[in-house]
């Protein structure tokens, strides 16, 4: 699923430049490489990585515990698209402070992120300037071609 800045779109956002998806399972070639932030404990982050290395993928793995993300490379993680996809709707903070109908400026949704890495929807797969966000076989799949 392509997301533009206007758009919410489901908990599992793919954020890239993608074609249609794959209908096949690809081989991952030896290069194909991801960077994969995950929650170490977190069922999601560990299902993704079951699938990936599954499929082949090399994973560059990165906790967010042991290893959070300042505000300066969220930023850079974040780029021009939307910030609000990044917010993980399950966090207790998320939901206290209202979230969904009063979302934070991106200055200070980036703060919270960098101070509080459970807000990160997770777990993150990078390859290059794609990005996934969440459980997504159909986006994942696409990172490896």
């Amino acid at each position: 699923m392509e997301i533009s800045p206007s758009s919410f779109g489901p908990l599992n956002a793919y954020l890239a430049d993608n074609k249609a998806m794959p209908k096949a399972k690809p081989a991952a070639t030896s290069k194909t490489k991801l960077q994969f932030l995950q929650k170490p404990s977190c069922t999601t982050c560990r299902k993704a990585k079951a699938f990936l290395q599954g499929c082949g993928a090399s994973l560059e793995l990165r906790s967010l515990d042991e290893q959070p993300l300042g505000e300066a490379e969220l930023e850079e993680l974040i780029g021009a698209r939307d910030y609000i996809l990044f917010l993980s709707t399950r966090n207790e903070l998320y939901r206290s402070r209202q979230m969904n109908e009063h979302p934070p400026a991106r200055r200070e949704a980036i703060r919270l992120m960098a101070r509080n890495p459970n807000l990160i929807r997770r777990p993150v797969v990078i390859r290059g300037k794609r990005i996934v966000l969440g459980y997504d076989e159909a986006a994942f799949l696409d990172l490896l071609k």
